[in-house]
Parts: structure tokens; sequence; C-alpha cells
């Protein structure tokens, strides 16, 4: 079992181990490990101009991110005292499979009343939530359900609308500890498999892109969310996600779906 997401080999470099596996093909990643692995760039990016929170993270999915070295470029495109906008490429050999753009904010503490916290009703914390996994899932087989884990909070899981806890388990870049952004970016890329409404064995769904858009920084190991998908007849769909934290609301993830039958993929 490996032991870190990614190792780095230069300060933009880094090799991918199996923990970041995807359920659609062996060699390919699921989209929230490299989504957070781009996030931290952006976060350093923004730390050295003085912006402490990620008010929005878009990735934009090329291709399929392969379990093979990859590269980070971070830029600038606009900085002011405020906030910031950044984009960001990730490399795999020679073609660029994924780009990104975010929106860096400067933190100033303000009074809030307490209805600002939005809990979620119906929904069991993490420790009284059975532990779940996917139809998929081998538990011989190294991936992503082996760098996280995910318990059920309400609704059936993979089957429709539900409310699933994630955690993850082990470092994402060597021994480093996760930032809650990074936490956030690894578990928002699931809302659209925990929701599903159509089988494995006769369809494709699978997103293009992901916009993970916050309120406030995150706090505590656990993220939640609370997932839907929405089909329309023509193959096309929106995974929606409220995202939380054990304090309450934190923001919102949507993914664009397309769908398939497998005999038309």
């Amino acid at each position: 079992m490996p032991d870190w997401a990614y190792a780095r080999r230069t300060d933009d470099a880094y090799d991918s181990s199996g923990l970041t596996r995807g359920p659609w093909h062996p060699d390919h990643q699921h989209a929230g490990p490299p989504s957070a692995l781009v996030c931290r760039a952006i976060e350093q990016e923004a730390a050295a101009l003085g912006l402490q929170h990620i008010g929005r993270l878009t990735s934009n999915l090329l291709r399929p991110v392969p379990i093979a070295p990859l590269q980070v470029t971070v830029r600038v495109e606009y900085a002011g005292r405020n906030a910031a906008h950044l984009a960001a490429e990730l490399i795999a050999g020679d073609k660029v499979v994924a780009r990104f753009t975010a929106l860096a904010q400067r933190e100033s503490p303000i009074d809030l009343p307490a209805h600002f916290l939005d809990h979620p009703h119906g929904v069991r914390p993490p420790e009284e939530s059975p532990a779940c996994f996917p139809p998929f899932y081998r538990p011989e087989s190294v991936g992503y359900f082996k760098f996280v884990e995910v318990r059920l909070a309400r609704g059936e899981f993979f089957n429709g609308p539900c409310f699933v806890w994630f955690r993850v388990t082990k470092p994402l870049v060597d021994n480093e500890t996760l930032s809650a952004y990074q936490r956030v970016a690894v578990a928002a890329d699931c809302g659209n498999g925990i929701s599903k409404v159509l089988s494995f064995d006769t369809h494709l769904f699978m997103n293009s892109d992901l916009t993970i858009n916050l309120s406030r920084r995150p706090r505590g190991e656990w993220i939640g969310l609370d997932a839907m998908t929405y089909l329309g007849p023509d193959g096309c769909g929106l995974a929606e996600s409220a995202l939380y934290d054990l304090d309450g609301r934190i923001g919102r993830a949507t993914q664009s779906l397309f769908v398939r039958h497998k005999n038309e993929a």
C-alpha cells in the first residue's frame, strides 16, 4: 500500500501512486487527488500574495489523468489587495490533461449571527454513520477508496440523493499534512458517483469539469457532500453537492455530466 498519493520529484513535478486510481479505468486517476494537487500549488501561490482563502476552484478535465508523473504550473492572471485570479495546468508527458482557474481572497474577520451556521437536517455525524463502499470496490485493490474513509449519513450510497462524509486517511504529497482546501478538493468530485441514478453496468456518466465554491475556510478532517444528480433526456446532466464540515455549510460543488449507454461509448 503506498504511503501517499504523490511523491514530489521537484517543486512542480510529482510521481503518482495507485491511491489515485479511479473507477473508470485501471490506468486513470480519480479526479479528486489531482484536483487537490493543483489546489495545493494554487494555495502556495495565493499565500505568497497575502491571500488566504480559496473562494473558487474550477477544474476543466480535458482528458483522463494517467497514473504517471505529473507536472503542475501556476500563473497569476490578476492580483489586487482583496482578491486574485489564478490559472494552472496539469501536465502528463507532453499533454495538458486539465486546466484550472481559481479565485483567492483576503480573509478579514467579521461578526455573524448564529443562524449563519447552516447544519443539515436529519444527518448523522461521522462517528454514528456506517462505513460504505462503491459496488466496484475490492478490498485487495489499491485506489481512491483506500485514500479516503467514507461514511453514509443519509440516503442510499450510489443510488440517488445522499449525504456522505469523507475523510482523507493518507498524505496527499509525501509526509505533508493536507490543508482544508485540499481535503475538499479530494472529496468534491465524488458527487456524481455517490448520487448516481443509472447503473454502472449499463451507462457511463462522467464529469468533464468540477467547480467548487466556498464561503469560508473549512475546518476539521471530515467533509460532507449532500449530493444529487440531475439528468436530461439528451445525454447531459448535472451533479450538485452542498458541502459541509462538522460546523456547518461551507459551499457548493457542481459537475457537468455526459451520459451514454455503454454500447454507444
